[in-house]
């Protein structure tokens, strides 16, 4: 299992807290630092089911200096999407843990970590 942190984030920190009282075994990934290529995106957001629009965080400076509200959400439009999340990873919904099922989920909620959980073997 690997989680996508941003370590100023108390989201994110709430997951990790979580994820060590139940013993969890994980990776953490600063990926701000490292930030994730293209077709890692892709492959997080076909474990998450999602698009990349959903894992967008819109109100970000520079999510409205890009104009990202005005972009169309679309097929045609999912690569330019993944492009804008890998070259600018602060606009990445935070945290996401990978589990060992092969799912992913935006664990934002402490019933979302505990479905990761759930999804993978401690």
């Amino acid at each position: 299992m690997e989680i996508w942190i941003n370590p100023a984030c108390s989201k994110c920190r709430s997951a990790l807290t979580l994820l060590d009282a139940e013993g969890a075994d994980y990776t953490v990934r600063r990926y701000l630092e490292d930030v994730p290529t293209e077709d890692e995106i892709r492959a997080v957001l076909d474990r998450l089911g999602l698009e990349p629009w959903d894992i967008t965080r819109t109100q970000e400076a520079d999510a409205k200096e890009l104009g990202l509200k005005e972009w169309a959400r679309d097929a045609g439009s999912r690569d330019r999407w993944v492009r804008a999340l890998a070259e600018h990873p602060k606009l990445i919904q935070r945290p996401i843990i990978t589990a060992d099922d092969g799912t992913a989920v935006v664990a934002r909620t402490d019933e979302a970590v505990q479905d990761a959980l759930s999804r993978t073997e401690v």
